[in-house]
């Protein structure tokens, strides 16, 4: 367990909490490996029901000039999205589309944010959109797919 946490939610076993430095009370998933390295990526419930995620930007986030590297962008859009969903989202999904507009740069130090909708839940599928500020300026803005997986039986061996 992440030295910044604490016991993780009886419905989430992979939802942690912070409880020291900048991000106390916020949450994060540890069971993605690579959101995990890339990140550390956090959400939280905001009063009003909405959900804000946030990242504080480090050198490990930067491109070549300095910049944060527009794939770490997608990855913390892409946490977002599942974030935003939190209220509609009780099993597992993946991400099937995925869309974005850079619209700014941002650099070392920075707090990222990320607030959005879910526009439409269905039966399978849930259609969101959102947007990534740093202060008042807009740096991306997005909109994805995520679709709810079944939980398929393991394959039975030398079947």
């Amino acid at each position: 367990m992440h030295e910044l946490t604490k016991a993780p939610l009886p419905r989430r076993p992979d939802l942690h909490v912070a409880t020291e430095g900048e991000f106390v009370g916020w949450r994060t998933w540890i069971r993605d490996s690579f959101e995990s390295h890339v990140g550390p990526f956090w959400h939280r419930i905001e009063a009003d029901g909405n959900v804000r995620s946030a990242f504080r930007v480090e050198k490990k986030h930067l491109n070549g000039s300095g910049n944060v590297h527009g794939g770490c962008y997608m990855a913390f859009a892409d946490y977002s999205l599942f974030a935003i969903a939190t209220h509609v989202l009780d099993s597992r999904a993946v991400t099937t589309n995925f869309a974005c507009e850079f619209l700014d740069a941002a650099r070392e130090g920075e707090l990222i944010e990320c607030t959005g909708e879910v526009t439409r839940a269905g039966g399978s599928l849930i259609f969101l959109r959102g947007k990534m500020t740093s202060g008042t300026r807009v740096l991306l803005t997005f909109s994805g797919t995520i679709k709810r997986m079944k939980r398929k039986a393991l394959p039975q061996p030398n079947a």
